[in-house]
């Protein structure tokens, strides 16, 4: 395995943090002394905006604030606020300069049905302590290498909590708190313009290094991942793995397909890049999934700064157990009277494709959440130029185990009006399990043949 990426265990990480002691960069001194105070302890602007429409951060949502039942529910912490406004086609050019293109040619598409209710911006993000004082000792320790492909150290905590470039947001977003391990229940449902739709029911579970039996400081291991189709029937038992590097330009993602009808895993070269995702009908590339997800290599990152935008946040709607996938589903778009939009502070991150390099998306402009570093908005340009494609990623915080996570993300083709949405667990009886151990015997090929049958 190449391990350029990464430092010797033994020796070199007593070197590196006592050099970055004494040379840390203007911004990476400010996070060492500011994160807790000027600075949420991930790297947030702790105080809110001018006119108040930001508030404080104060400490995110408290684990108390709202149950999760036998069945997952999950309570709703802000059930009694009520819309602040409303985005319409009519009253569009008062709010443009705090919408994305892709939020902006939504409107123009469906200007009779497409809306944004706006209310009171909550700023619940909250994590456990020990991911907190983890970020405190990145900043300024982690380094990127390899030309931005990898990083110099494993990282549990933001690496970046005061990032300088476009990759290192992007790394941000990729390495940020999931649980350390997840099982989940979850739909994808991909949705044509007349509003007939397709799902599929999944079962999936993703360990992340540190939650993995035998993983090492020097593995160049991410996380690992495994997916079982339930629904429907003709696909039920087709099974994904998937092991994910940290450089995967070092060392590419695997990934392997048991398909039950020939009762055989097969390596599944294309799961990267701009190859399709499976199960979209097209809507969405293998990097989309969770916005942004694999190797940085093909684009050049520009990090534009920050701006405070409309983003999908706190959609409890989009979780209730009693909202069925047909209330949520509408032709061009999903049932807006269930999503909920605040105004947030976002770093701005261009990917411009670089020259030589082939991807179905020329451009893509990032919208990252400060407070989760979640892509929450991406806008998506095709070969020419022009807008394709435009991603939302509907946040909630699972503030039992403090954990920000999502009700679902969803892919519009603005050119066709059909969509893909991919994570509905309305309909799914069964909470989301965080904090289990899994060993990598759990994650083979000849494991994942026995789990489909």
């Amino acid at each position: 395995m190449n391990r350029q990426y990464l430092m010797n265990k033994n020796t070199t990480v007593r070197t590196v943090a006592f050099s970055a002691l004494l040379a840390l960069s203007p911004l990476a001194a400010q996070a060492s002394t500011e994160l807790g105070n000027a600075l949420t302890p991930v790297g947030a602007e702790k105080a809110g905006n001018a006119d108040g429409t930001i508030p404080d951060w104060t400490g995110g949502l408290s684990p108390e604030k709202g149950t999760v039942q036998a069945d997952g529910r999950m309570d709703n912490p802000f059930k009694d606020d009520a819309v602040l406004f409303t985005i319409t086609a009519e009253n569009l050019d008062q709010y443009r300069d705090r919408l994305s293109d892709g939020q902006i040619m939504m409107f123009e598409r469906h200007p009779n049905t497409y809306k944004m209710n706006v209310y009171t911006t909550r700023r619940s993000a909250s994590y456990p302590e020990a991911y907190y004082h983890a970020t405190e000792n990145n900043a300024g320790n982690v380094q990127l290498t390899d030309n931005g492909n990898g990083l110099s150290t494993m990282v549990t905590g933001v690496p970046f909590p005061v990032p300088e470039t476009g990759v290192e947001v992007i790394w941000n977003h990729m390495l940020r708190y999931r649980g350390d391990s997840i099982t989940l229940p979850l739909g994808q449902v991909v949705v044509e313009a007349s509003g007939q739709y397709k799902e599929v029911t999944k079962e999936t579970v993703w360990h992340f290094a540190p939650s993995i039996k035998g993983t090492e400081e020097n593995d160049n291991l991410l996380f690992l991942y495994k997916s079982k189709i339930l629904s429907p029937v003709r696909l039920a038992g087709e099974v994904t793995l998937v092991h994910e590097p940290i450089n995967q330009v070092a060392e590419p993602r695997r990934a392997w397909k048991y398909l039950p009808g020939q009762r055989r895993v097969r390596r599944a070269p294309n799961i990267a890049y701009d190859n399709p995702a499976s199960g979209t009908d097209n809507l969405k590339t293998a990097d989309n999934s969770d916005m942004f997800n694999g190797a940085p290599d093909k684009y050049d990152w520009a990090l534009k700064g920050k701006k405070e935008l409309y983003i999908p946040y706190n959609s409890y709607g989009m979780y209730d157990k009693d909202v069925t996938t047909d209330d949520i589903i509408r032709p061009g778009h999903v049932n807006p009277a269930l999503v909920r939009y605040e105004l947030h502070r976002v770093w701005e991150v261009e990917a411009t494709l670089k020259e030589g390099e082939r991807n179905v998306y020329n451009k893509r402009t990032f919208y990252v959440d400060e407070d989760t570093w979640q892509v929450s908005i991406v806008d998506l340009y095709d070969s020419r130029g022009q807008l394709w494609r435009m991603g939302e990623a509907h946040a909630i915080q699972y503030n039992p185990k403090q954990v920000p996570w999502l009700a679902t993300e969803i892919f519009y083709d603005l050119n066709s009006s059909r969509y893909v949405t991919n994570g509905i667990a309305n309909n799914i009886k069964k909470p989301l399990e965080f904090g289990l151990v899994a060993s990598k015997s759990e994650y083979t090929p000849a494991a994942i043949r026995r789990w489909g049958k």
